[in-house]
């Protein structure tokens, strides 16, 4: 397995990766009076909006490559340079950011619901990594994803409340 992706699915530990895909926008509700849109967690790395906008963003991206891979044998991702879609994110708002992955994200968690095992083994193809992975696999990714992000903007969260 990618050493990114092993350490990105590794965050998520034992933990039922649907059940944290439904906590998220809560978890994200409850942080946002907190953040500083403009408030990078470390020198150099993306600030709280960055974060917010990419998170949108990986949901529409998720989504479709799920829905794709349902609908089509043998499908091969698109990947995406997340850094090239980020260099727009400047004049976005934060809570419009919010409100479209919470939007997203429950109308993709409707669709994971209805899975059958069946479907979560139907596997894609992923060009940058060169490996075949399933839809299983990429539900565990996808929870460990918002959780690495939510460990970045609790870091902002608790900055802002500092100073």
């Amino acid at each position: 397995m990618n050493p990114y992706l092993a350490r990105i699915i590794a965050l998520l530990g034992k933990d039922d990766p649907v059940a944290s895909l439904a906590a998220m926008p809560q978890r994200l509700e409850e942080l946002l009076p907190r953040l500083e849109p403009d408030r990078s967690y470390a020198p150099g790395k993306w600030t709280a909006r960055e974060i917010l906008c990419h998170l949108a963003d990986t949901e529409l991206a998720m989504g479709f490559r799920f829905r794709q891979t349902l609908a089509q044998d043998n499908h091969t991702v698109q990947p995406f340079d997340q850094d090239a879609w980020a260099a727009r994110y400047g004049g976005l708002p934060i809570r419009l950011a919010f409100e479209t992955f919470k939007a997203l994200r429950a109308w993709n968690l409707a669709l994971l619901r209805g899975l059958s095992e069946e479907d979560l083994e139907r596997s894609y193809y992923h060009p940058e990594r060169e490996e075949w992975e399933s839809l299983r696999l990429l539900v565990r990714f996808w929870a460990g994803h918002d959780l690495n992000h939510l460990g970045q903007l609790e870091v902002i969260a608790s900055q802002s409340a500092q100073g």
